[in-house]
C-alpha cells in the first residue's frame, strides 16, 4: 500500500507543471472548427445550429477575432424546466457559446485529465455513469463505509 506521503508527492509532482500561452490555441481556427463540429453533434437540425451553419466560416472568423481581441462576450442563457426525476431549472448556452466551450475543452482537457483523481467519473472519456456504478458496486462489496453527498443548487450559484 502506498504511504500517504508518497501519494501526496505523486499528486504534487503532477500538479507542478505550469502551462503558459494556451489562449492562442483556443482561438486557433482549426480548433474552433473542431469545436464547432463537437458543438453541433446531436444539435445539427436545431434552429440555432442551422443559423450558425448558414454562415459558418464568417461566424468562426468573427468568433476568432473576438476571442483574440478580447471583445468576446457570452450570450444570454435560455432557462427552462425539466421534470426528471423532479422539477428543476436547467439552462442552455447559445450555440455560439457552446462552440467556445468546446474550444476551451479541446485545449484544457488533456492537461486536466492527467491530473484528475481516478475516483472522478463525470464527463470523462472512458469513465462515465456505468464505470462509476461498477466502482460503487465494488465499494459496496469491499468497503464498510461510504459517503454520499450533494451540494444543493451548486451550479446556479456559480456566476
Amino acid at each position: 500500500m502506498e504511504s500517504a506521503r508518497s501519494a501526496l508527492e505523486k499528486f504534487w509532482s503532477k500538479m507542478a507543471k505550469t502551462f503558459r500561452n494556451l489562449f492562442p490555441q483556443v482561438y486557433d481556427f482549426a480548433n474552433l472548427w473542431s469545436a464547432y463540429e463537437k458543438a453541433r453533434r446531436g444539435k445539427r437540425y436545431t434552429e440555432p445550429a442551422a443559423k450558425f451553419d448558414m454562415h459558418i466560416e464568417e461566424n468562426l472568423f468573427e468568433l476568432q477575432s473576438e476571442l483574440r481581441d478580447g471583445t468576446y462576450r457570452p450570450g444570454d442563457y435560455r432557462h427552462f424546466y425539466i421534470y426528471e426525476p423532479k422539477k428543476r431549472l436547467s439552462s442552455a448556452a447559445p450555440f455560439r457559446d457552446r462552440v467556445v466551450h468546446h474550444a476551451n475543452v479541446n485545449v484544457l482537457e488533456p492537461i486536466y485529465e492527467a491530473r484528475f483523481s481516478e475516483a472522478s467519473y463525470a464527463c470523462r472519456k472512458g469513465k462515465g455513469t456505468h464505470k462509476a456504478m461498477e466502482r460503487a458496486h465494488w465499494g459496496i462489496r469491499n468497503c464498510s463505509w461510504f459517503l454520499k453527498g450533494d451540494i444543493v443548487k451548486f451550479f446556479p450559484s456559480v456566476d
